[in-house]
């Protein structure tokens, strides 16, 4: 199971820095084909959308994780931490996700996210 902790914790690490650097390539390479994502804005999307939407530039800036907490369950793996991050307007803000990850084929890929502000 540490293995597994280890390697959570790295794609925890990637999905975040992810968001911040816009990085579609990496989330092509994490996220399962039937992912899904809650977004703050209450709209949930698809996998394909979830790629548009990080494809765009986001204004916002310092974006890290803290009092991040991940539950093994066997092939499954949920993820749940605080996010800091600075506003366009120079302004701190914070926000919760909790990630779900699922190990397919021997391969840990994210298969839901919920993102609240």
């Amino acid at each position: 199971m540490s293995n597994d902790l280890e390697e959570l914790t790295k794609l925890n690490k990637d999905y975040v820095d992810s968001v911040q650097n816009c990085d579609v390539k990496r989330f092509d390479e994490i996220l399962a084909a039937d992912f899904f994502c809650s977004n703050p804005d209450k709209s949930l999307v698809d996998r394909a959308a979830f790629l548009q939407q990080t494809a765009k530039p986001i204004a916002i800036k310092n974006l890290r994780a803290h009092d991040v907490k991940i539950r093994v369950l066997g092939d499954f793996a949920i993820i749940h931490a605080a996010t800091s991050y600075t506003m366009p307007d120079g302004k701190q803000a914070e926000g919760r996700y909790t990630d779900c990850w699922a190990r397919q084929n021997g391969t840990w890929l994210a298969v839901s996210a919920h993102v609240s502000r």
